[in-house]
C-alpha cells in the first residue's frame, strides 16, 4: 500500500541516485555479534522495528521511484516480516563449522538485489554459535538510505547499554586540535588548496587502472563474484599510544598499517609487486568534524552533522617498499599524504561536477564514472567510530561488531570500526584471489614493526 501521491516526494540525495543505478549498487551490512544464545529473536525484533527503527527515518518506510527521471521517495506500509529473515543451518556443528556457513551467507548476502517494492533494508538473524559469539544478527541498509554515520545512528538507536539502559551510550571525541602556527595562515591555506587542488585533479584525469597484483585480479563483475571475510581485532589503546608518539592522527596509523601490511602481503606473495602501481580509494565524511550527534539532532533541519549521503572519497597512491625503508616512513608517508589530500578541493570539484553531469546528463553516466574509478584502484578504505560502552539488543550484550560495503567493484575492501576500547577490521576479499591467513599475518607483522619502531623514539613529535 502506498501514502500519498508523486506530489511533494522527498528526492533521493545525488550520491544515492549514483549508487542505487544499474551501473552500481552499495550495502552496509552491519554484524553484530552476541554474548550470549539469540532466544525469541523474531518477536523481540518485530517489536524493536516497528516501536524503535521505522519512526527513526521516512526512508526506512519508502520506496524509490521514478518522478520525470529523477528519483524519489515514496512511502508505503511496511509488512516487517518481509524484512526478517531467520535462515536455516544443519544442527550440532562446532562454531568453526558455523564460521563458514556465516561467511557464505554473508557473501550471498553481499550479491543479492534488494526486492522490488520494498523498503531498502533487511535484518538477518543467525542463532547458530560462531567461533566469535553465540548467534549474530545482521542489518543490511542500502546506500541510498544514508551513509555509514548516518545509518551507524539509526542502528545505535534500537540499541541500548548493557550496564545501564537508562543512561545514553557515548563515542570518543572526533575533535581536531587546534593548529599553534597562526602567521599568514589564512595566504598560506589558499596557496596550499590551490596547489594541490589543481595537482589532484590532474592526476585523476590522467590516472590509469593499476597494476594487476596479489590484490588486485582482472576478473570483471567482482562484485557479483563470490567473497572471502575475515576481521581482525586491535587494541584501542596501543594504537593511540603509537599516534601519540608519532604525532599523527589515529586514522594515519591504521591506514599507514594496512597499507604496510598490504605491501609486505604482495611481497610474499610475489616479489615482483613491490613496486607495482597501487591506489586506495579512502571514504572521507564530509561534515564538520565534532562529537558524534544522536539521530534526533542529525535530522533536525540545518543540523551540523546531517542525516544523508555526506561522504566523498580520496584516491591515495600505496608507497611501495622500495621507497620507504622502515614501518615509521610508512606511517609518516601516510600521514603527510592524507593531510594533503586534505587540503585539496580535489574530491569536492568531482563530487560538483558529478551533480552537474546528473542534472544536465544522465545519473547513469554519473554512476560510470564512479564504477570506473572505483575498479581502477586496488582497494577501498572506510571507517566508523563505535561506542565506547558495550552495547546491547533485547537484553542481548553485544561483544563486537563489523560492517562490510557490499557492491564496490574490487576485490579488497576494508572496514574499520572502533567499539568497547577495540578497533575492529574487517577484510572483504575476491574468493581465491586472496589468502585471508597469509593477509592477517602480514597486517600483524605489520604492527609488530610499528610498535617497535615507536618504542625507538618514546617522544616523538611532528
Amino acid at each position: 500500500m502506498e501514502f500519498g501521491n508523486l506530489e511533494g516526494l522527498e528526492p533521493v540525495s545525488p550520491n544515492g541516485q549514483y549508487f542505487s543505478s544499474d551501473v552500481i549498487t552499495l550495502s552496509v551490512l552491519a554484524v553484530l555479534e552476541f554474548e550470549i544464545p539469540i532466544i525469541d529473536a523474531e518477536s523481540q525484533t518485530m517489536s524493536l522495528l516497528k516501536n524503535v527503527f521505522l519512526p527513526i527515518s521516512p526512508r526506512f518506510s519508502s520506496i524509490m521511484v521514478e518522478n520525470d527521471g529523477k528519483k524519489e521517495w515514496r512511502r508505503v506500509e511496511v509488512k516487517l516480516e518481509d524484512h526478517v529473515n531467520i535462515p536455516i543451518f544443519p544442527s550440532n556443528l562446532s562454531p568453526e563449522s558455523y564460521d563458514e556457513y556465516l561467511e557464505d551467507y554473508l557473501s550471498r548476502l553481499s550479491t543479492e538485489r534488494y526486492p522490488q517494492g520494498k523498503p531498502l533494508w533487511e535484518v538477518h538473524i543467525i542463532k547458530y554459535p560462531t567461533s566469535n559469539a553465540a548467534g549474530n544478527v545482521i542489518f543490511k541498509f542500502h546506500h541510498a538510505l544514508g551513509d555509514g554515520y548516518s545509518l551507524m545512528g539509526a542502528l545505535i538507536s534500537t540499541l541500548q547499554r548493557a550496564d545501564n539502559p537508562s543512561l545514553p551510550l557515548t563515542f570518543p571525541s572526533r575533535q581536531r586540535s587546534e593548529s599553534k602556527k597562526r602567521e599568514n595562515f589564512f595566504v598560506t591555506k589558499i596557496f596550499s588548496f590551490a596547489c594541490n587542488t589543481i595537482s589532484d585533479i590532474w592526476w585523476g584525469i590522467s590516472k590509469k587502472e593499476d597494476d594487476l597484483t596479489p590484490i588486485k585480479s582482472s576478473n570483471d563483475a567482482i562484485e557479483f563474484r563470490p567473497s572471502t571475510i575475515a576481521t581482525m581485532t586491535f587494541s584501542l589503546d596501543q594504537l593511540k599510544s603509537i599516534k601519540n608518539k608519532f604525532g599523527v592522527t589515529l586514522n594515519d596509523v591504521l591506514t599507514g598499517m594496512i597499507f604496510f601490511g598490504t605491501r609486505l602481503y604482495m611481497q610474499e606473495i610475489d616479489q615482483s609487486s613491490s613496486t607495482a602501481d597501487c591506489t586506495a580509494m579512502v571514504l572521507l565524511n564530509t561534515r564538520l568534524m565534532g562529537d558524534y550527534m544522536p539521530i534526533e539532532e542529525m535530522i533536525k533541519p540545518n543540523s551540523k552533522m546531517p542525516w544523508g549521503n555526506r561522504f566523498t572519497f580520496l584516491q591515495v597512491p600505496i608507497p611501495n617498499l622500495t621507497e620507504l625503508s622502515n614501518a615509521e616512513d610508512f606511517i609518516r608517508h601516510t600521514h603527510k599524504m592524507i593531510k594533503r589530500k586534505r587540503n585539496s578541493l580535489a574530491a569536492h570539484f568531482t563530487s560538483r561536477l558529478l551533480e552537474i553531469v546528473n542534472k544536465f546528463g544522465s545519473r547513469e553516466a554519473s554512476s560510470r564514472y564512479i564504477h570506473r574509478t572505483l575498479k581502477n584502484s586496488s582497494m577501498v578504505i572506510s571507517n566508523m567510530i563505535g561506542p565506547v560502552e558495550q552495547m546491547s539488543l533485547a537484553n542481548h550484550p553485544i561483544k563486537g561488531f563489523y560492517f562490510l560495503v557490499p557492491g564496490l567493484p574490487q576485490g579488497f575492501d576494508i572496514t574499520i570500526v572502533s567499539y568497547m576500547g577495540n578497533v575492529r577490521l574487517a577484510f572483504k576479499m575476491e574468493k581465491g584471489i586472496i589468502d585471508p591467513q597469509k593477509l592477517k599475518s602480514c597486517m600483524e607483522n605489520a604492527l609488530d614493526m610499528i610498535v617497535k619502531d615507536s618504542n625507538k623514539n618514546p617522544k616523538l613529535n611532528n
